[in-house]
């Protein structure tokens, strides 16, 4: 284990020898990789992932489609993830400056990370999704995802995951903090957002499960370092009374139903119809696929900015006279509200904002734009 990983970051300063950012790096992602966390590179002092490269960028596939992965390079952030030591040293050792995410599913684990940005709190069905908070009860200084979690531990009689010193935690820069389990049940637990209105444990609390990925402790970005608290650096089973919790609120998926559902085909279907010849055809299917390949992750697939290049280049399209505007918009709608359930307006929002820049910009045969 890194030393940095084994002390306090006062104890490490005072009696480990002085480590480069480099080796940190490197001595992280194996140390994580010999515990079953498969790793992959974070960019250079940020919580994203590595870019893709050039050529999936300009052709636009699925994940399991990817050719990158089989060869060993790192497209896709966690899809790529890897506990091979081999391709560890190949990718850390190289670049040195890279961060390190741990895939939640491949790993088993389940991490609530725990927010505490100051922003005004949601309307009171949105706090504790599933338990009702009547309009009598005084709400006064409930302010982030620490008062969230703990106010959902109390009414189950538990004390609160921020507190347990059992399992690996870890401080985030920004104050939050990430609180590890691992589960052994083979279920595919799911991510969600605190503040989304669809899945949900808690306002303010994330859950990084599968088709996600956690930070590991030790990474450093620009707003400082993921430092491990206490001297626990395992992750404790995922309790009893949490896991109930989490299949309440939705965060497994139905019996015998595939999670998550993949786009179907109607949305490429009439978007190709909108595009006549075959040249078009795969044009515009490189437009939606990579907005499908995002319903396939609840998370982290950066949905947000794929949806607005798509709805740029849809707008380009349109301008040079390749598709009829109405049906490809239409298309892509669908899309998007298959891959992201419940976020129509912000995605009507989104889509209206691409294809404006868009449309100022044709985009003609050879590929280039006015």
């Amino acid at each position: 284990m890194p030393a940095e990983l084994r002390l306090s970051r006062s104890d490490s300063q005072r009696r480990a020898p002085k480590t480069s950012v480099a080796e940190l790096s490197l001595a992280t992602a194996r140390w994580c990789a010999r515990r079953g966390w498969p790793v992959h590179p974070l960019a250079a002092g940020r919580k994203t992932p590595v870019g893709n490269c050039s050529d999936c960028r300009a052709h636009p596939h699925a994940p399991a489609d990817c050719p990158c992965i089989p060869a060993g390079r790192w497209c896709h952030g966690f899809h790529s993830a890897t506990l091979d030591q081999d391709r560890i040293q190949q990718w850390w050792g190289s670049n040195p400056k890279f961060g390190i995410g741990v895939s939640c599913g491949g790993a088993g684990l389940v991490v609530l990370d725990i927010d505490a940005h100051p922003v005004q709190p949601p309307t009171r069905d949105r706090i504790l999704p599933g338990i009702p908070i009547a309009d009598h009860i005084d709400l006064t200084g409930l302010a982030n995802g620490f008062h969230t979690l703990a106010v959902l531990a109390a009414l189950r009689g538990q004390p609160s995951p921020a507190d347990d010193a059992s399992t690996l935690r870890v401080r985030t820069p920004s104050g939050g903090l990430h609180v590890w389990y691992r589960v052994g049940d083979g279920r595919r637990w799911q991510s969600s957002v605190g503040s989304s209105p669809g899945r949900a444990l808690a306002w303010q609390v994330d859950v990084r499960a599968h088709g996600s990925y956690i930070i590991a402790p030790g990474t450093a970005t620009r707003q400082g370092v993921y430092t491990p608290l206490g001297t626990v650096r395992e992750p404790a089973a995922l309790p009893l009374w949490l896991a109930q919790e989490l299949e309440r609120t939705g965060h497994l998926p139905a019996p015998n139903i595939p999670a998550p559902r993949p786009v179907p085909p109607r949305a490429r279907q009439a978007v190709l119809a909108a595009g006549g010849g075959g040249r078009e055809q795969h044009v515009l299917a490189s437009v939606l696929a990579p907005v499908e390949a995002c319903g396939q992750v609840p998370e982290g697939a950066g949905f947000s900015d794929t949806l607005n290049r798509a709805a740029y280049t849809l707008g380009g399209l349109v301008a040079a006279g390749r598709v009829a505007r109405e049906e490809a918009e239409q298309a892509l709608l669908r899309a998007a509200t298959e891959a992201r359930p419940g976020q129509e307006r912000r995605i009507r929002q989104i889509i209206r904002s691409g294809l404006t820049a868009g449309l100022n910009r044709p985009l003609h045969d050879n590929g280039r734009r006015q």
